[in-house]
């Protein structure tokens, strides 16, 4: 049996200020696991602390699509990729980052718990195991012919996580609430920090959530 903590946190999108606040809070023990969600980059004020944080502190870092934007980029050289605030992060970054972030898996599973961690979420129907980057790193909502999409594209498709059924127990961020929000087989992290919000942990097996609140709104959608 693990002793310790399974820790959760969602989207930092480069709130370092708000990260330390909640690791300072949440005071990890050694026997603690940690895990970022992914989108620990782009649109608040410093990607590369977030990074150097969670080396620190994280026991793994999950592939967000915000990551893997840069990491296209970085691999095929097309601006295409890259959203106008991704260039202050680029100027920001330095080689022990680009690796920390090549090395992100897209999913952490813990059996003992019955539950996995993802930075966006999964289609119902095919294995989770299988899914791939631009599906787990992406999904919001689902269209009529189960296609993943995003919520300003579909606003009133039903969230996948609506239609998830389990098992397992899926912990996940992507989707900015205003409150962290709790299905019977999901728990959607991502309080948007960085429009304001605050930053969010879930402690499992007891899934109890711990949040600080943004110093200030970092970015306007």
């Amino acid at each position: 049996m693990m002793k310790g903590r399974l820790i959760a946190i969602g989207d930092v999108h480069g709130c370092h200020r708000e990260l330390e606040e909640l690791l300072e809070r949440l005071a990890p023990g050694k026997h603690d696991r940690i895990v970022l969600l992914g989108d620990l980059v782009n649109r608040g004020p410093d990607s590369a602390k977030v990074i150097a944080l969670a080396r620190e502190n994280a026991t793994v870092s999950l592939l967000g699509n915000h990551e893997l934007r840069l990491l296209n980029y970085r691999k095929t050289g097309d601006p295409t990729h890259l959203k106008k605030t991704d260039y202050d992060t680029l100027k920001q970054l330095n080689h022990k980052d680009w690796a920390y972030m090549s090395a992100m898996p897209l999913t952490f599973h813990d059996p003992g718990h019955g539950t996995v961690l993802v930075h966006g979420g999964f289609l119902p129907g095919p294995s989770w195991r299988r899914q791939p980057a631009r599906v787990v790193t992406r999904i919001q909502v689902i269209d009529r012919d189960g296609n993943p999409r995003k919520r300003s594209e579909m606003p009133d498709a039903p969230h996948w996580s609506e239609l998830w059924s389990g098992p397992p127990f899926v912990v996940y961020g992507h989707t900015p609430r205003l409150e962290v929000s709790r299905l019977k087989w999901s728990l959607g992290i991502d309080t948007g920090c960085v429009l304001g919000g605050h930053l969010t942990a879930c402690i499992l097996p007891e899934k109890r959530i711990l949040q600080v609140r943004a110093r200030e709104k970092y970015y306007e959608t």
